[in-house]
Order: structure tokens, then C-alpha cells, then sequence
């Protein structure tokens, strides 16, 4: 249990890292050149190492290790190596929760990039910009937010390529579906004459619509939500108040065999409560389709 103290420890240091050329700039910015003195390097394997893990442990994931150190300092308390191995079990399942949340922030981003690219583009063109120009000078920002796919709409927009093709290849990013419409709208006015502006508010209008029908049944979904983390903490709030009664409740469940039995009842009834309400809340957010249009 020492040891996975140590490694833990060894491995908020190695996310933590040196960094020499942040340091540098700093003191440029700042008008002042001071020397910096030359790091120690390490030999190359403990490098490799350490790349790896920053590479493993960085990001917002990371933070799931500390399901490992909680469950370390609690085996450290209770004299059991249960809740280490509870710990460790538990952060792939917490990286992998994590992860998702980074993706839905991701797409609700680049969703709202969208809007923001069809208002910004609409206004450009009704102050009487070209669409290529318009695109250039409005949507930049907002194409961005969609990396690769957006670099190449803006370099199609700028040397003359297929604009339309290059929307519509955006749009296959999460969250940048509504780029299809504005691919599409973008064709139509270029080879028929359409009005490009209206389209793009049309677009806009819809895709503003949809999002404050998400948040609605986000807000309407959120009292479940909240009912299930407070049941689910329950448990957790019972062994506080045992422990402070001074009836050991720690000891009983993981030093005896009737402990251990509730133990693992209990941890599989909680867990399957809890996947039985995210399943009813997914199926809840999913779309259906209705009439060929899918629908929330």
C-alpha cells in the first residue's frame, strides 16, 4: 500500500513536468533576459519513461487516478486491500466517464460554432460582401473550433475549391452536423442564383431551436439525475454515521465473511440501480424518428 502511495505520487509529478520554455518566454515578455540554468537530463529509457506517462496520465482523464490514491489512503485506514483494488478497478470505468463528458463539451462547441458561423457569414453577406470573402472574413473564428475539417473549409474558401465539399466533410464531425445544410445552401446559391443570407438564417434559426430543445430536456431530465446521485450516495452517508456512532461498520464489511457478503450484494445493487437510471435518461435524449426526420 506504501508503494502505491509512492507511485502515485510519482506520477503527479511526472504529469506535472519541467517547463524551461515557458519559463523563457516569460522572461522575455517580462524585458528581462536572465540565464537559465541547464536541467539535468535524464537517461533516455527514464524519459521514454516519463513521456509515456504525461501521454497516459495528462489531460482531463487523469483525474481518475485518483479513485487509486483514494482507495490506497482508505486501505491505509482500514487495514484492507480492498478499497485499492476497488480504486484501481474503478478508474478505467471514471476515464472512460470522463472522456465522454470531454466529447459531449466538444460537440456542444462546435455545435454552437455553427450558429455563430451561419449569423456572422448572413451579416457579411447582406453588407454586401462576396460568399468566399464572407466565409474568410466572419467565419474564421468559429471554423476553428472544428480543427482540421474547418482549415480546410477556409482553404477552399480562400484558393477557390469546393467550398460545399468541404462543408459537407466538416459536417462530419460531432456536433457539426448543421454544416450540411450550410454546404448545401452554399451550392444551390452558387449554381441557381439563391439567396445565400436567407438560407443561412433559416439555418441558424433551426439549429437554435434544436439546442434550446436540448437544454429544455436537459433541465427536465436533470431532477432524475440529481434523485439517482443522492440515492446512490446513500450508502456512503449510512457508513459516515455508523463510523461516528462507533459502530466500526468499515471493520464488519471487509473483516468478516457476512461483511463481505453485504459488501459485494450491496456494491452489484448499487451498480445496476445506477445503470438502470443512465439507460432510462439515454433513452430519454435519444432522437426518434418521426416521418423520416429524427425528432427528441
Amino acid at each position: 500500500m506504501y508503494a502505491a502511495m509512492v507511485c502515485a505520487g510519482a506520477a503527479a509529478w511526472l504529469m506535472s513536468g519541467s517547463d524551461d520554455r515557458g519559463r523563457r518566454a516569460r522572461l522575455l515578455l517580462a524585458g528581462e533576459v536572465r540565464p537559465v540554468a541547464p536541467q539535468p537530463r535524464l537517461p533516455l529509457r527514464v524519459e521514454e519513461l516519463a513521456a509515456f506517462l504525461r501521454r497516459r496520465l495528462g489531460g482531463p482523464a487523469a483525474h481518475a487516478w485518483w479513485c487509486a490514491l483514494g482507495g490506497a489512503v482508505l486501505g491505509l485506514l482500514c487495514e484492507s486491500w480492498l478499497p485499492l483494488a476497488a480504486g484501481v478497478a474503478a478508474v478505467p470505468l471514471v476515464r472512460r466517464a470522463l472522456r465522454e463528458r470531454e466529447r459531449e463539451k466538444a460537440k456542444e462547441r462546435r455545435a454552437a460554432a455553427v450558429v455563430e458561423l451561419c449569423g456572422a457569414v448572413s451579416g457579411e453577406l447582406r453588407a454586401g460582401r462576396q460568399p468566399d470573402r464572407a466565409l474568410l472574413s466572419a467565419g474564421g473564428i468559429a471554423l476553428r473550433e472544428l480543427g482540421d475539417s474547418g482549415a480546410a473549409v477556409l482553404a477552399a474558401a480562400r484558393f477557390g475549391g469546393d467550398v460545399p465539399g468541404a462543408l459537407r466533410e466538416a459536417a462530419r464531425s460531432p456536433g457539426a452536423e448543421g454544416l450540411r445544410g450550410v454546404g448545401a445552401c452554399w451550392q444551390v446559391a452558387v449554381e441557381g442564383g439563391a439567396g445565400l443570407a436567407a438560407g443561412l438564417d433559416k439555418i441558424a434559426d433551426a439549429l437554435r431551436a434544436e439546442r434550446d430543445q436540448h437544454e429544455e430536456l436537459r433541465a427536465l431530465l436533470a431532477g432524475p439525475r440529481s434523485t439517482a446521485v443522492v440515492l446512490a450516495l446513500l450508502p456512503v452517508f449510512g457508513l459516515l454515521l455508523g463510523t461516528a456512532m462507533g459502530a466500526a461498520p468499515m471493520e464488519v464489511l471487509l473483516h468478516s465473511p457476512p461483511g463481505l457478503a453485504c459488501l459485494v450484494v450491496g456494491g452489484l445493487l448499487e451498480w445496476a440501480g445506477i445503470a438502470w437510471v443512465a439507460r432510462l435518461v439515454r433513452s430519454a435524449e435519444r432522437p426518434v424518428a418521426v416521418g423520416g426526420e429524427e425528432r427528441r
